[in-house]
C-alpha cells in the first residue's frame, strides 16, 4: 500500500459520508462522527476515515501528521450563494434601515442593488479581482473552501462581462474551487426600458455568457422581476444550457418556485415566505432550498425560514452567507449555522449538513466535495471545539484553527502543532 502524503489524527471526526445525492428530512441530522477519528490523504484526495488506531496501522510511513488533540474535524464549509465581486460599500443603507426605511423602499428610490451597480461598472477589471481575492482569503480563515460567485452589480453587456470575466480569473488563481453564475436578472436598471432588458436577458446575453457561467439566477420579487417574466428568463436560459436558480420568497411568494422547480431548477433561495405545495414540489423535483438567515437577520426581519416546514416536506435543505454588500456582508458559515439554529429551528446536526454537503449538491458538486470520504477533495478544516453543538454555542466567534483545501493548508493558527 502506498503511503499517505498527511494524517490528521486524534480528532472528533465528522465525515458526513455516504450519501450519494442530497439529504433530506431525518437524513440531515446523520453526521457520521468518528470518535479518535482520524483523516488519510494522498495528493489532493482523501485515501480513508477512520479511528486513530485504524488510519495508522494502515499508514504508518505518512509523510506529515497533524495531531487534533481532541478537536473538531470536518469537511470544509461550502458557500453555495454569494455576491462576492463588487465594488463600493452600502453601510450607510444600514443606517437608513435601523432608521425604518425598508430594503424595498431603498431599492426602490434607487439605492440598494443600484447603488451597488453604479461602483462596479465604474471599477476596472483589476480593482474587482482584488477585492474579490481579498474577501476570497477572509473566507478561507472562516473554513470556507468551495464557493459560488453570481454576476448580477453589472445589469449591462459590458459590466456583466466584466464580472464573470473576473469571477472565472478567480477561479483560476485562488485556491478554492469557485462556481461562476449569470445574475443579469437581478434587477430592472434603472437607464435601460424594462423591455428593452427583458429581450437582451432571454436572447443575446445567454449566447454570450453560456461559456462563462454554470448556472442562470433570477430575483423574483416585488421590484424585480414578476413570475411570468422569471418564467420566460429560465426557460431561455434552460434552452441554451444553463442550469438554473432562483431567488424567490424573500420579501414575497410570487410563485416562482413552482416554476423552478417544474423546470429542474437545481436551487431555490431564500425561501422566507413559500407555500406548502412548492415545498412539497421542490422534494418531488429535487430541488434544494438555500437558505440564508443572516439576510433577515442584517435586515431586521421578523420572518426566517422555517426549516421545520423542509423537515416535514422531506426537501433537503442547504445553508449559504449571501455574501453581499447590502444584506448580508458577513464571510462566516459558523455564524449562518448559529442563526439557522437560533432563528430557523435547525438541529445543530441539520445546519452542519446543509453548510457542507447540502450545500455542495446545491451548487453540482456533491461528487466532489462536502464530505470526507475516499476519493473527495481532502478539503478540511479543524476547529477549535470538540462538540457541533459549539459551533453555535460560541456564536461570533471564529473557532478555525486549520482551513485545508485539496491537501494544502491555506490558513493556519499558529498554536496548532504538526510533526513529521
Amino acid at each position: 500500500m502506498k503511503p499517505a502524503d498527511l494524517l490528521i489524527i486524534n480528532a472528533n471526526l465528522l465525515t458526513l459520508a455516504g450519501a450519494n445525492r442530497p439529504r433530506g428530512g431525518e437524513e440531515m441530522k446523520e453526521l457520521c462522527l468518528i470518535e479518535d477519528g482520524a483523516l488519510a490523504v494522498r495528493g489532493d484526495r482523501v485515501l480513508a476515515a477512520g479511528t486513530t488506531v485504524e488510519i495508522q496501522r494502515s499508514y504508518p510511513e505518512a509523510g506529515e501528521i497533524i495531531d487534533a488533540h481532541g478537536n473538531l474535524v470536518m469537511p470544509g464549509f461550502v458557500d453555495c450563494h454569494t455576491h462576492t465581486v463588487f465594488a463600493g460599500k452600502r453601510s450607510g443603507e444600514m443606517e437608513q434601515r435601523l432608521k425604518g426605511v425598508t430594503y424595498l423602499e431603498i431599492l426602490k428610490s434607487g439605492g440598494g442593488i443600484h447603488s451597488t451597480v453604479k461602483a462596479t461598472r465604474g471599477a476596472t477589471p483589476e480593482e474587482l479581482y482584488h477585492l474579490g481575492f481579498d474577501r476570497l482569503d477572509r473566507m478561507v480563515e472562516h473554513g470556507t473552501t468551495t464557493v459560488e460567485i453570481k454576476s448580477g452589480y453589472g445589469l449591462d453587456e459590458k459590466t456583466e462581462e466584466k464580472m464573470l470575466d473576473v469571477i472565472n480569473r478567480l477561479s483560476r488563481e485562488h485556491p478554492m474551487d469557485i462556481v461562476a453564475t449569470y445574475l443579469g436578472a437581478h434587477t430592472i436598471p434603472r437607464d435601460i426600458d424594462r423591455s428593452e432588458y427583458m429581450k437582451w436577458l432571454g436572447g443575446d446575453s445567454l449566447k454570450r455568457f453560456r461559456g462563462k457561467a454554470e448556472f442562470f439566477d433570477i430575483f423574483c420579487e416585488d421590484g424585480a422581476f414578476t413570475a411570468e417574466e422569471t418564467k420566460l428568463l429560465l426557460k431561455a436560459a434552460k434552452k441554451t444550457g444553463f442550469g438554473l436558480k432562483v431567488h424567490a420568497g424573500q420579501f414575497n411568494d410570487l410563485g416562482a418556485t413552482k416554476d423552478a422547480a417544474l423546470l429542474g431548477a437545481i436551487s431555490a433561495d431564500h425561501l422566507e415566505r413559500i407555500s406548502d405545495e412548492q415545498l412539497s414540489l421542490m422534494a418531488d423535483k429535487g430541488t434544494i432550498g438555500v437558505l440564508m438567515p443572516g439576510v433577515p437577520f442584517f435586515l431586521q426581519s421578523d420572518v426566517y425560514p422555517d426549516a421545520g416546514r423542509f423537515r416535514k416536506a422531506g426537501t433537503p435543505f442547504a445553508l449559504a452567507t449571501d455574501f453581499n454588500p447590502g444584506s448580508c456582508p458577513s464571510y462566516s458559515m459558523q455564524m449562518m449555522i448559529t442563526l439557522g439554529a437560533f432563528f430557523c429551528g435547525m438541529e445543530i446536526s441539520e445546519a452542519i449538513t446543509a453548510a457542507t454537503i447540502n450545500a455542495a449538491w446545491a451548487i453540482g458538486r456533491g461528487n466532489e466535495v462536502g464530505s470526507l470520504e475516499a476519493g473527495k477533495k481532502a478539503d478540511v478544516v479543524i476547529l477549535d471545539i470538540t462538540t457541533p453543538e459549539e459551533i453555535a454555542y460560541y456564536f461570533g466567534a471564529n473557532l478555525v484553527q486549520l482551513t485545508m483545501k485539496e491537501g494544502k493548508v491555506l490558513y493556519q493558527r499558529p498554536e496548532l502543532r504538526t510533526t513529521n
